[in-house]
This record gives C-alpha cells, structure tokens and sequence, in this order.
C-alpha cells in the first residue's frame, strides 16, 4: 500500500476524513512558504500537495492563478522545488504530493524527476493535464522510485473511464467537485454525491474530494454514502495566508 493511502485509511480508522491542503511553493512569498508548510504539517495534515508554479494554469481559478503567477516572478521552479524538499527530507511527516502540469515535468526529464521526487520524500504526482493515453512514460518513471501517479476524475468521467483508471492508480483518486476551475465555493454542487457514488462502485482506492472547499459544513451536505474519504483545499488557504493570518488557524476549523 503507498503511504498515501495509509495516511488516509489511518484518518478513516479514526473516524474522520484525512486532510489534504494544497499550498503553491514559494507562496505567500519565499521567506514565509516553508514555515507556512511546516505549520501545516504539524497541525493536522495528513497530506500535503505543494503547487509546482506554471505559467499557463488552465484548470486554477483566480486565486491560485495569481499565487503561481506571484511564486515565478520571484523564480521559484521545479528544480529549485526539489532541491529544497531534499534539503529537509525526513522533516515533514505528512505525505507529499506535488501537483502540477505536465510541460515543466516534461522539460525536466521524467527519470531525472522521479529520482530527485524519491530523494526528497515526494510520495505522489498529480498533473491535471496529462490525460490517461498519454500518462505511461511518468508513470512507468515514477513506479521505479516507488511514486504514486495519482487518477484524477471529475463529473464528466464515466465509470468505463475510470475503470482505465483504476486499473493503473496509486495513493488516492483526486476527485474534482465541479467541472471549472478550483477556487471557494458556497455550497458543494449537487452532482457531487452522482460524481463520488459513481467513483466509489469502481474505484478501491480511498477518494479525495477537491475544488471549492472551504469548511466541514460543506461535507454534511452530503449523504453519508456520498461522503470522501479525504478532502483538499486550497483557494481558501491561499487566500487565509496571504491576509496574514497562520496555518495554525486554518487546520483549526478542520479538527
């Protein structure tokens, strides 16, 4: 079982859902990312997916979109992401994950990348735009080092595609809440429960729900057979930081 998957399963076994925040390397700035990510990591994620800047992030919403835009105009790259996560390998307790597209991974060469992902405690990629056809080559690098290329399905996904899916994934299954772009949302879309009913009859991979959470009372929402077993956000935490306030106080509201 990838340590993705134990962290979640362990949340389960405690009867909670495991928590995922998403946090855009080098945001708010350079200084304060990593204290950020550290006070993240000890206080209460189970996960943590770290935003690998790009410059043309076709499935964020406004407020990640300006925190990738922020990061690489003060020069925070892939390989710079890297070399920072080997520096404090065995520091962060939770489970990494780095998300991104595809072009910076690509130009980055997929062996080179799993092996420095492996050097620094990388356990999983998510990489919104590579579709399951064109996913074997990082797949197949990443396995070698023990890294977890990680399904990602939406509303529009029909069980025969996630079959494919299944077949092949690792860690958890990203499941995005709305078709869009991620960013705070009021309430969870009513297709969600179809969407995660859908996933959890083909899927034995535990599901993460993503894109538009802010707080708990949006899960309750929810019919308990409907209910993820892990949830991500990341607008709201960008957005919470970038005010000044610490992450100590967000993962407060999660607990």
């Amino acid at each position: 079982m990838n340590l993705l998957e134990e962290k979640i399963r362990k949340a389960n076994a405690a009867g909670r859902p495991a928590l995922i925040p998403f946090l855009t390397a080098g945001f708010p700035d350079q200084t304060s990312f990593w204290p950020a990510l550290m006070e993240l990591d000890e206080n209460g994620a189970d996960i943590i997916e770290i935003g690998v800047p790009f410059s043309d992030p076709v499935a964020d919403g406004p407020v990640v979109e300006d925190a990738s835009r922020r990061a690489l105009s003060d020069g925070v790259n892939l390989r710079g992401i890297l070399m920072d996560l080997i520096q404090r390998k065995g520091l962060i307790q939770s489970g990494v994950v780095l998300m991104g597209y595809l072009n910076p991974f690509l130009q980055y060469g997929y062996e080179k990348l799993a092996q420095d992902a492996a050097k620094g405690g990388v356990h999983g990629f998510i990489v919104p735009d590579l579709p399951y056809e064109e996913a074997e080559p990082l797949r197949s690098a990443l396995k070698k080092e023990g890294i977890a290329l990680i399904p990602l399905v939406g509303p529009n996904t029909s069980a025969e595609r996630m079959a494919l899916y299944a077949a092949e994934g690792e860690g958890y299954v990203y499941v995005v809440s709305v078709m869009g772009i991620t960013g705070e949302r009021g309430n969870v879309a009513p297709q969600v429960a179809e969407t995660m009913r859908r996933a959890r009859s083909v899927f034995k991979l535990p599901l993460a729900l993503g894109f538009g959470l802010r707080e708990p009372a949006q899960l309750e929402a929810l019919p308990a057979d409907a209910r993820p077993d892990a949830v991500v956000f990341g607008s709201a935490l960008l957005k919470h930081l970038d005010e000044g306030h610490s992450a100590e106080e967000f993962m407060a509201r999660w607990k």
